[in-house]
């Protein structure tokens, strides 16, 4: 299944300056290894030494947070989009 996949501006030397990459997934789990194998270096950023999405990131399918649906098993659909975002902090 194709998916596509924003890339925020602090990620996008990994993706060669693209705002936007296309990879293969029916998880979000899966969309993120392939992002990983076409764009080397997303692993560290996005997941913990647990394999755990880390804190400062908030992943999007479609407009759906992925932490209040299934975390890294939440389905994907053929065409969806799966949007990075960093975490805003601040007081």
């Amino acid at each position: 299944m194709s998916v596509t996949v924003r890339v925020p501006p602090v990620f996008r030397t990994m993706t060669g300056g693209q705002a936007q990459v296309s990879v293969e997934g029916g998880t979000v789990g899966e969309v993120l290894a392939a992002l990983d194998a076409a764009h080397p270096g997303f692993r560290d950023k996005l997941l913990d030494d647990g394999g755990a999405l880390v804190r400062y990131v908030n992943l999007f399918v479609d407009d759906d947070d992925v932490r209040f649906l299934q975390g890294l098993d939440t389905p994907v659909p053929d065409g969806g989009t799966v949007s990075i975002m960093q975490a805003v902090a601040g007081g």
